[in-house]
């Protein structure tokens, strides 16, 4: 069975086709500059790289060219889009009406209009490639997939803010968490990995890169997340600030005559690795000024490393210990100095990083020392892989 996955954004549509036979991409691609100049699709299939650059004015047409591309007699993987038995979804906001994957009805639809307002930049677009194939493909089931999903079960003492209890009850005001298929799939490898049945484990996820958060998995549930309401708190990300006194926020509004979008933009936009370094978001940036003397990119790189360690050790508090420690994501899966300057101090909770071993860049490995009592592990991301195989699940 072939499952066509979809991610889109406000102007771009990434997409996997995979043969749930094998679980693997037969083919991978992105729309991009929708409604934009410059529109085209990048298709990696038959093991080369493919473009086709014309104008994208809406989601349809892109899901219409992406069709196209696959059934293509040249760089096509696929002989006719009979093929695709369902279409998997990233959908961002659940809330708390959605506790897993949900196939797509106008219900479903509205209930993903009603969250638009927690997740204003994700699920508007994600709406729009649900719209847009549902023209294309009619017949063709669709399953909805949320980043939310994973942490729903989260006890109340870890999602619960404490303000007025009414706030939660008007406006479901809580910790959500996201990336939770990324938390979910790196943890269920962990345990495949190490030959032991999730059920007995305890984890701390780290799925590391431009947005950045922690998990708790104890016996394969998620019980803690670094991510709240939004995906701005927690760790110090590419532009985002992370933990904030919330003070903070009305200090600036006042000295610098700031109004509560401008201020938005300021923690989600203009803050974080951006803001503290003057230099980039992006932390290989950050890696490669430090090492030539920059002290704010160092301090960054400090900062960014201490909160990561405050998480672990926090999530190891709530967990009563930690059998495995898994770095994910761009960063995590590819950053030799992070992933070592994370782990220092953590002796305590018995970790050794073999530093030989950890000269590694996006495979799976294990990179503490045999005698650690606590595994390190690198473990590279599939979210399409769990979007496909819950769609499958939810089909049947």
């Amino acid at each position: 069975m072939k499952v066509l996955v979809l991610n889109c954004g406000s102007s771009s549509i990434k997409y996997q086709l995979l043969d749930m036979e094998k679980e693997s991409a037969i083919a991978k691609g992105l729309v991009e500059r929708i409604g934009m100049e410059g529109s085209k699709l990048s298709q990696m299939s038959n093991w080369e790289k493919h473009v086709i650059e014309q104008p994208i004015n809406e989601h349809v047409i892109g899901i219409q060219l992406i069709l196209e591309a696959l059934t293509d007699k040249d760089i096509g993987v696929i002989a006719t889009i009979d093929e695709i038995k369902a279409v998997g979804h990233r959908t961002t906001h659940g809330g708390e009406k959605f506790s897993g994957s949900s196939l797509i009805t106008e219900e479903v639809i509205d209930a993903l209009v009603e969250l638009s307002e927690l997740a204003p930049l994700h699920n508007p677009p994600q709406i729009k490639g649900i719209r847009a194939i549902q023209k294309v493909l009619p017949d063709v089931p669709n399953v909805g997939t949320f980043d939310t999903a994973f942490h729903n079960n989260m006890p109340p003492e870890a999602y619960m803010y404490a303000i007025p209890y009414e706030y939660y009850e008007r406006y479901g005001i809580r910790r959500y968490g996201f990336h939770g298929m990324s938390h979910q799939y790196v943890s269920t490898r962990a345990a495949e990995m190490l030959g032991k049945d999730i059920k007995d484990l305890k984890i701390i996820t780290c799925h590391l890169g431009n947005g950045a958060s922690l998990a708790a998995v104890k016996n394969g549930v998620s019980i803690d997340t670094s991510m709240g309401f939004t995906p701005l708190p927690g760790l110090v990300m590419g532009t985002r600030c992370g933990d904030i006194d919330p003070a903070i926020i009305f200090y600036l509004g006042k000295k610098e005559h700031i109004d509560c979008m401008d201020l938005d933009s300021v923690l989600n936009k203009k803050s974080g690795a951006l803001g503290l370094s003057g230099i980039s978001s992006d932390f290989r940036d950050l890696e490669i000024a430090s090492e030539e003397g920059n002290e704010r990119a160092k301090m960054t790189l400090d900062i960014f490393h201490y909160r990561i360690k405050g998480y672990i050790g926090k999530y190891a508090a709530a967990m009563n210990g930690v059998d495995a420690i898994v770095f994910t994501a761009g960063i995590g899966e590819n950053s030799q100095f992070t992933r070592s300057e994370c782990m220092k101090g953590l002796d305590f909770l018995g970790v050794e990083l073999d530093e030989e071993k950890n000269k590694t860049r996006g495979e799976e490995k294990i990179i503490s020392t045999d005698a650690s009592k606590v595994k390190v592990m690198v473990i590279p991301t599939n979210e399409e892989l769990v979007i496909a195989r819950e769609t499958l699940r939810i089909v049947g």
